[in-house]
């Protein structure tokens, strides 16, 4: 499988994309006709009602999911011409994702759930050991390092599954409600570090629902029925839409 290629203009591409549940009367459309393209350096947030398709499009840019039509390029990489493996691979070393439900892994303590990307592509154990740390830290948890899940609270668990989005050098950043589980203050201090790597060169999409959140973005993109609705790149265009403009 090759790599992301350096030379591409968008860290992330979404051509035409739909993505179709069931079929028949139980017919479900998440997504449709969705374009969508991010460039290195850049944060987009994405926002709607629920149900208008966010965390769908989150999968699809994640490849944890395939579109029903369309295309999704990852540093230039069609995603959907590559197998399983080469998928896992691709997600292994070029984005970081951070989920609702967190996906952290009971049996390992929080620093061997940072490290296990890094392990998985091949990164020696010392030194993935050694990336967590680092990262766990960036977050705010490194005292954390050796308790599992579930001796830890709610927005303890988040901070550590965004140590493990951030951890090595992805080049793209998928944030679904990254600071649901946080207060005010740790929420600041995540966003602030999403934006730093954004700062630094790597692609990040923040899907959030709250306007505070998207304001730390570059660009807003608004959904509705599994339709953007708006790409103004103007943040103060959320309250507007917010309250039912199209």
């Amino acid at each position: 499988m090759s790599g992301p290629s350096a030379q591409t203009e968008y860290a992330l591409e979404l051509r035409g994309v739909s993505r179709v549940h069931g079929s028949g009367p139980a017919e479900v459309c998440a997504l449709s006709g969705v374009d969508l393209r991010v460039r290195p350096g850049e944060l987009v947030g994405v926002m709607g009602p629920s149900g208008s398709g966010k965390s769908t499009l989150l999968q699809l840019a994640g490849g944890l999911n395939e579109p029903t039509a369309g295309r999704v390029l990852v540093g230039g990489v069609d995603l959907g011409a590559q197998g399983r493996a080469g998928r896992a691979a691709l997600r292994r070393r070029a984005i970081g994702y951070v989920f609702q439900d967190f996906n952290l892994i009971p049996a390992l303590t929080a620093v061997e759930n940072v490290a296990l990307p890094r392990e998985l592509d091949g990164v020696r154990a010392r030194q993935a050991r050694a990336d967590a740390l680092t990262a766990l830290d960036d977050v705010g948890v490194a005292e954390l390092a050796g308790r599992f899940p579930d001796e830890l609270s709610g927005g303890q668990r988040q901070r550590v599954a965004i140590a493990r989005a951030l951890v090595g050098s992805r080049r793209l950043l998928l944030a679904d409600e990254p600071t649901g589980a946080l207060d005010s203050h740790a929420g600041e201090t995540v966003l602030r570090l999403i934006r730093a790597r954004c700062d630094a060169g790597a692609a990040g999409v923040l899907v959030t629902h709250e306007a505070r959140h998207a304001a730390w973005a570059d660009r807003i993109v608004f959904l509705r029925d599994g339709k953007v609705v708006d790409d103004t790149g103007v943040p103060s265009t959320v309250d507007s839409l917010l309250n039912g403009a199209s």
